[in-house]
């Protein structure tokens, strides 16, 4: 017998057919199901949730706005809460890092700040072209799907995906491609046949390409070559900004400044939907309402946001992720890479990593007994052949190993 979901809910459904029972309750890194049984989450909601499941911090500052009749929604008009929200993100993050950017609020997905980003990219520079990396993951509506390379979804599309043209990045060619090498060849080569774009979109840690995070060197060499070439640099922190690598703008490590920054997830602060978009002061041309929402002014998600970078500051949670990123790089590396065959490999940064089996059929079959076992785990990459490792950034170092053991443990009977 079909239960209600199946019964009722569309068949594009996905997540629930990786970990098949209905949860009920979540608090910090567990998740609980209606049966009492109890989960660590290692998927932290797609990176919507680097605080956790109901912080109590942001939780507290939620439930009084509320009990106070304070402004829900407000499209964009102006209102406390995004007041408040504004102010303190640009006293306590963008002032003390020297950037200089204006806000856009699109509507509350990553998807629509992304194609906020591209259609005001292409509109100051008036070319229609934009470059993106083969591996990038940028969103499902069609501007963004364009972007996006895995071949399931582009062919979800129904129509031709046009202006983008994809751009192979250092890992490929046997981890040797000279990326920046190629492009200014193209772009300098008149019989290239590929039109010099408005942008270049990236994000600096490809995470559901198979968690790649790019070299220091690589991102300087690409802004400087977005500067040499009039090209705007987008960068897409969606899944890994919010102090995901051990910096709040993911890019930060690299001493670089984009020109514009897409932020949704975690920047809402409680998993409550928020999306944005970060400009240079220069290229704010859209005329009003140019670009709109419905809901780009959810009062409630700018509530959280605030207590969201009020909880990452005063935690210190840019610390806290370098300190947890030693716990996994050294159990990963100590524990787990004896178990791996000679051609699998471990990649990341900061609290997002991943085990590449180079095979779906293995990384499914972990991820099943991961989650026979209690643990929540997410595949990601070519083939999913990768396990991806993304927990909160608020997990205990107790239940972070506990959740490693699991992996360790079941890396071992499936290989």
């Amino acid at each position: 017998m079909k239960n209600v979901f199946e019964q009722y809910e569309s068949n594009v459904r996905s997540y629930c057919r990786k970990w098949p029972t209905v949860f009920s309750k979540a608090k910090g890194s567990m998740i609980v199901d209606e049966n009492g049984e109890s989960y660590i989450d290692f998927f932290d909601g797609a990176g919507a949730l680097n605080y956790g499941h109901n912080n109590d911090f942001i939780k507290e500052r939620l439930i009084k706005y509320i009990e106070s009749d304070g402004i829900v929604h407000s499209l964009d008009m102006y209102a406390s809460a995004k007041k408040e929200f504004l102010s303190y993100f640009e006293k306590e993050f963008l002032i003390p890092r020297g950037y200089d950017y204006k806000v856009m609020f699109s509507g509350p997905t990553g998807t629509n700040a992304v194609e906020m980003a591209l259609k005001l990219a292409r509109k100051n520079k008036k070319r229609n072209n934009v470059f993106a990396l083969m591996g990038a993951f940028h969103g499902m509506t069609l501007g963004t799907l364009a972007l996006t390379t895995e071949k399931a979804a582009r062919e979800g599309a129904g129509v031709t995906l046009e202006n983008v043209t994809h751009i192979a990045p250092p890992y490929y060619m046997n981890h040797s491609f000279d990326t920046l090498g190629y492009l200014k060849e193209i772009l300098e080569d008149d019989h290239s046949g590929i039109d010099k774009p408005a942008a270049i979109i990236l994000e600096t840690v490809q995470a559901e390409g198979g968690i790649y995070p790019f070299s220091v060197d690589f991102l300087k060499g690409l802004r400087n070559l977005c500067d040499q070439y009039d090209i705007l640099m987008i960068v897409d922190d969606i899944q890994v900004g919010c102090g995901r690598t051990g910096h709040f703008f993911s890019f930060e490590r690299a001493g670089i400044v984009p020109d514009m920054v897409v932020l949704s997830k975690s920047i809402g602060g409680y998993g409550l939907p928020l999306a944005m978009v970060l400009i240079k002061p220069e290229l704010d041309i859209f005329h009003p309402g140019e670009h709109n929402g419905t809901f780009r002014g959810f009062q409630l998600s700018m509530v959280t946001a605030k207590a969201g970078l009020e909880f990452f500051q005063e935690n210190k949670m840019d610390q806290e992720v370098k300190r947890k990123e030693k716990i996994i790089y050294n159990y990963l590396n100590k524990e787990i890479k004896p178990l791996l065959k000679k051609d699998m490999e471990i990649r990341g940064i900061g609290m997002i990593w991943g085990i590449d089996f180079k095979s779906g059929k293995l990384s499914r079959a972990v991820l099943d007994e991961c989650f026979k076992n209690h643990l929540i785990i997410e595949l990601a990459g070519r083939d999913d052949a990768v396990l991806k490792i993304m927990p909160a950034l608020t997990i205990d170092d107790e239940l972070l190993l506990k959740g490693l053991e699991i992996i360790k443990n079941q890396i071992k009977k499936v290989l």
